[in-house]
């Protein structure tokens, strides 16, 4: 175990999940080997499993719940089915509220799932969601990741290409801001222009870029990370031009960029890590700049490459050269405003 770093450092977690797979791995995808090593033999996550990671030594105040289509009602209208998950984390938000469990406020912010593409719908949908949250529900996440190489995505492949760019699918996301919420986009490197051309649309409507966009390094992309990383960096940059946008830093310990750290045996040392990932958070810090930057655990999906504890001590050897200011921003100030927690940070 190594020593924590900088353990009173505050710290907003702004991207996790919760689920119990157990009841559905029987049905997971013939070609479900990214799917497998994307749960990295973790199919139950849930309050305790949370609890048991975030109070591993890094000081964690509070916490974002991402969608990961867990706990869908199982009857009703299907568009109206995703707001199950609403009602699931808002009970483990509200044990963790108790302060039974601890000073931890755990999914202090919540963010589901919608079909924007039903525009139809799509009203009362999030109205929905706002009233299943108890006051903690922040947005919408409807991820658009694809790629010419099925490799690339395997059993998790939910969509086709061009969902940001899809007519209905933006009469859909119009309805965000008027109800006061936000965008996170799980999209892959290559469709970022997407991304771009979609914060241009909207202006006005919060958006925010998970994990980095996604670099790659799998599939059809495996050895040509450098060659990709200009066209990666351009897009970042753009994005980090678009006022509405902040970014979330992460998610890089998934299979996706292909890292030698990635199911090493024995695991990845948090020096190895903060090498791997330097370019491209370095980058996306330059091009939004701490305010608009916000580190990120995406747990369990990155303990393919380290525990959480490890995680955070890569991301904290990261933001050495930042001020404490820089440091508030970049770990808690961020993540609070854009999710508006309430919780003491």
């Amino acid at each position: 175990m190594e020593a924590i770093i900088e353990p009173e450092l505050p710290i907003v977690d702004p991207h996790h999940h919760l689920w119990d797979l157990r009841p559905v791995m029987h049905l997971r995808p013939a070609t479900g080997a990214l799917f497998d090593d994307l749960i990295r033999g973790v199919p139950l996550y849930l309050f305790d499993e949370l609890r048991r990671d975030v109070t591993s030594g890094h000081n964690v105040r509070a916490t974002v719940f991402l969608e990961c289509h867990a706990m869908y009602r199982a009857d009703g209208p299907e568009w109206l089915r995703p707001v199950g998950e609403t009602e699931f984390v808002n009970g483990v938000a509200a044990m963790s509220a108790s302060g039974i469990y601890g000073p931890l406020r755990a999914c202090a912010g919540i963010v589901g799932s919608c079909d924007l593409r039903d525009h139809a719908h799509v009203p009362d949908v999030l109205e929905a969601h706002i009233a299943a949250g108890g006051g903690r529900f922040r947005g919408i996440r409807q991820g658009a990741a694809w790629d010419r190489d099925p490799s690339v995505l395997g059993g998790i492949a939910r969509i086709g290409e061009g969902l940001f760019r899809d007519e209905n699918f933006r009469k859909g996301f119009a309805h965000l801001k008027p109800l006061g919420l936000s965008f996170d986009a799980w999209l892959l490197a290559p469709q970022l222009p997407d991304l771009v051309d979609l914060a241009h649309a909207f202006p006005d409507t919060e958006i925010i870029l998970d994990h980095v966009g996604a670099p790659l390094g799998i599939g059809v992309y495996r050895g040509r990370r450098e060659e990709m990383f200009p066209a990666w960096q351009s897009s970042i940059r753009a994005l980090g031009a678009c006022d509405n946008v902040v970014v979330k830093l992460g998610g890089l310990a998934m299979p996706f960029p292909g890292f030698s750290s990635y199911k090493s045996d024995p695991p990845a040392a948090s020096e190895q890590l903060a090498r791997e990932w330097k370019p491209y958070i370095e980058t996306c810090i330059e091009a939004f700049g701490p305010k608009r930057a916000m580190f990120e655990s995406n747990f369990p999906v990155d303990s393919g490459s380290c525990g959480y504890a490890v995680l955070w001590n890569a991301l904290k050897r990261l933001a050495q050269g930042y001020s404490a200011d820089e440091k508030t921003a970049l770990f808690s100030g961020t993540a609070a405003r854009v999710y508006r927690i309430e919780a003491p940070v």
